[in-house]
């Protein structure tokens, strides 16, 4: 009979074996790149839609016969290709009404006297002054007269809309420090951070609606509208950025933060509006809440709150988010309080 004598299995060598650490070299050469490429998406960010800016497919309005608005369409797209994007109306005063209803930037009447241009300075100074050139290149092969009607003008103590056109940093920094200071004092309560933040954005709506008016003159109506535009702005950068805050911790937040600063200001187009900035990051600036929060200011400011829907709307959207993500939040602190109980 043979025994079989069960041999120990070997025993995996569990010595520490000495971390291996790159040379100083390596280190400050990947460092080095590391922050160059972050460089170069800074420059892209912040430099690329100034640069890359301009009139494309800009909504403008025609009047005239219908041998008149050809000619000046043919004009248009030998001046200035792929620049506007043309709607024909039956009358001035139909388009006077498309202007005020933001359907259209502007618009270009032709008539046997003359050239007769309409802009909204209100909307965008840069965008008039460019409807305004081109009536006036349009015009000057024929040697017609032209007459340039501001049908919203900018207030006498604002003409170039400075005020309004510097809200993106002011929105993104009412968005990013209450999130932080209100959960800072407030660590051990969630409502009450949450409250804060409430009472900030609509003491900060406030106060910036009065400096607009009572200081630089920017706006002259719709002090409660622009009021409650801002504290929906403020609201929507900083209920989402403490959601992320309290499900993900401070990565979340870093992160959110990031996006907001350096893709939601540079992009928000709040001094020359979204249309004067290229088709795509337009659109990205509109969809986060600094871009969002500045159209629906100057849509209340200016046009009664005309064109301000979509705004208003990615806004609320923002804040519902927001509180989403805190409820989620208290959801998930509440359950690991059930163990230790």
């Amino acid at each position: 009979m043979t025994v079989v004598t069960p041999v120990a299995p070997e025993e995996p060598d569990t010595a520490a074996r000495p971390r291996r650490t790159l040379p100083p070299v390596a280190k400050l050469l990947g460092l080095t790149a590391g922050l160059g490429i972050i460089l170069v998406v800074l420059l892209m960010l912040f430099i690329m839609p100034s640069l890359k800016s301009g009139a494309h497919d800009l909504p403008i309005g025609l009047v005239g016969s219908p041998s008149a608005v050809a000619q000046v369409e043919e004009g248009l797209a030998t001046a200035a290709p792929d620049a506007y994007a043309t709607r024909t109306y039956d009358s001035e005063a139909d388009l006077e009404a498309a202007i005020l209803d933001r359907d259209v930037v502007g618009g270009i009447v032709v008539e046997d006297t003359g050239v007769h241009a309409l802009v909204a300075s209100a909307g965008s100074a840069v965008i008039s002054s460019t409807i305004s050139a081109t009536a006036n290149a349009l015009a000057g092969s024929t040697g017609a007269e032209v007459v340039v009607t501001d049908v919203v003008p900018l207030p006498d103590a604002d003409p170039t809309g400075v005020g309004i056109g510097g809200l993106a940093f002011p929105l993104v920094f009412g968005g990013i420090v209450p999130a932080v200071a209100f959960r800072k004092v407030f660590s051990r309560s969630l409502p009450w951070a949450v409250g804060g933040i409430l009472a900030f954005a609509a003491v900060g709506g406030i106060t910036v609606s009065a400096v607009l008016m009572f200081v630089f003159g920017s706006i002259t109506t719709g002090f409660w509208s622009v009021a409650a535009a801002m504290a929906l702005g403020i609201a929507a950068l900083a209920l989402p950025l403490a959601g992320l805050q309290e499900v993900f911790g401070g990565k979340g937040f870093t992160i959110g933060a990031m996006a907001m600063m350096f893709l939601g200001n540079p992009l928000a187009g709040i001094s020359t509006t979204a249309a004067w900035l290229p088709s795509g990051l337009g659109v990205i600036g509109q969809i986060l809440p600094p871009g969002a929060a500045g159209t629906l200011v100057r849509s209340v400011a200016y046009f009664g709150g005309a064109g301000g829907l979509t705004a208003g709307l990615t806004l609320t959207a923002w804040v519902v988010a927001g509180l989403a993500l805190l409820a989620l939040g208290i959801v998930r602190t509440r359950r690991r309080a059930l163990p230790a109980a």
